[in-house]
């Protein structure tokens, strides 16, 4: 069963728009600097606390999570942010081109982490993994929710659409467009429904968070062993996190830059390409379907149409296309043997655009560009239900979640 829990949430008394953030992980500190410029209330200086500190500071310094403590207690202090009266969930709803998904916020089981019920299908780095669980342990809150999913589920689906029938609490547009919407559930009975519905369900999957997750069991591990009368109800045993239905979901390309040709000549790659590729000039970068990839070199783009027999289907890790390339193109003929250190690729999120790939190859920072078909959450569920892990960079969610507009303190 998935165990969801009401907490009494801290969140922004108002003007929730100048409060909410960027995730940590997806802003350097000179544009949280920039960003968070003029504005005390941006919740960047809690989740990226050097930029108010100065920049020769490193990033792991005590001073770090010291400081982002202290503009958390302010914060509280002064009103900014104000804690619910008794335990509620939340939903929080985000709107991009048109689409809106919808995910329930609640805490979430540490144990169920550990135990595998709350799936993951990424490997964690040490130094992240270390970093995330000091903020955690030093604001004793997890101030940034981990991205679950679920394969939808009617009754749940219904309730979240009764409950957003009411005006949101908070309603606004960042200016990358995308429009935040914002409900607190507090009657009992809602509540009580939703808990119930959600532990019919065998498994949750973490989208995006893998880090957030795992430091907040170190936390969970830690707090239990350093508590002779742990019950297993604490407050430190659960973490943040938004859960959305799988159907709502939009992962977009996670694409790829190469920086040379390992010795070859163009005409040579591209031979070695046909070995186990179909290779068509094109005028359409984006691939069509699964097994198909974009290739931009030397000014035009081609179609890499993978051949039956370099892909297994019966095995959910080696049917993803990010494994298709890395094992027949990026290592074998690239020699890029591990694409988490190989200072010669780089990865592009899909909301940077084809544009951005070409950008990149034309003005030779890069030789070549590999434009991937999007994973999809099916297959990603897979991957997690198989306990494998996906290849580095696989999957790309858009809309991103915001930081501050809810926090689970500890």
């Amino acid at each position: 069963m998935a165990t969801i829990k009401p907490f009494r949430g801290y969140r922004p008394a108002h003007k929730a728009e100048l409060v909410a953030s960027p995730p940590y992980d997806v802003l350097s500190s000179e544009e949280a600097r920039e960003m968070a410029k003029g504005n005390p209330l941006s919740f960047l200086h809690i989740v990226k606390p050097e930029i108010d500190l100065p920049q020769d500071v490193d990033l792991y310094d005590e001073q770090v999570y010291a400081k982002g403590r202290e503009n958390l207690d302010k914060f509280i202090a002064h009103g900014t942010l104000l804690q619910d009266r008794k335990p509620c969930l939340y939903i929080y709803a985000q709107t991009m081109q048109g689409r809106t998904q919808y995910g329930l916020v609640s805490a979430v089981s540490a144990e169920e982490y550990e135990q595998g019920i709350i799936r993951k299908h990424e490997l964690t780095r040490q130094d992240k993994e270390e970093d995330r669980t000091r903020h955690i342990d030093n604001l004793r809150a997890t101030a940034g929710p981990t991205f679950l999913t679920y394969p939808n589920k009617k009754e749940i689906d219904d309730k979240i659409a009764s409950l957003t029938a009411q005006p949101a609490v908070y309603h606004f547009t960042t200016p990358d467009g995308i429009t935040h919407d914002f409900w607190v559930i507090h009657q009992d009975q809602d509540i009580a429904f939703l808990c119930r519905e959600f532990a019919k369900l065998p498994l949750l999957y973490i989208a995006d968070g893998h880090h957030r997750s795992a430091s907040a069991a170190n936390i969970a591990r830690r707090r239990k062993a350093e508590n002779p009368h742990h019950t297993g109800q604490e407050s430190y045993n659960f973490f943040l996190a938004v859960i959305f239905p799988a159907n709502q979901l939009y992962i977009m390309d996670y694409n790829r830059l190469v920086k040379d040709l390992n010795g070859l000549t163009t005409q040579d790659f591209l031979e070695k390409l046909r070995e186990k590729f179909t290779l068509t000039p094109s005028s359409n970068a984006r691939p069509a379907t699964r097994h198909e990839f974009g290739l931009y070199i030397d000014g035009s783009w081609y179609t890499l149409k993978a051949k039956p027999n370099i892909c297994d289907e019966n095995n959910p890790v080696a049917a993803l296309d990010v494994s298709i390339l890395q094992q027949n193109v990026l290592g074998p003929i690239l020699g890029i043997g591990d694409p988490r250190t190989d200072k010669r690729i780089s990865f592009v999120g899909g909301i940077r655009g084809i544009k951005e790939l070409e950008k990149e190859v034309n003005s030779g920072h890069y030789k070549l560009a590999f434009a991937m078909y999007p994973t999809s959450i099916e297959e990603l569920m897979k991957v997690a239900d198989a306990n494998l892990i996906m290849p580095p960079k696989s999957t790309w969610f858009e809309p991103k979640l915001r930081s501050g507009l809810i926090i689970y303190k500890y």
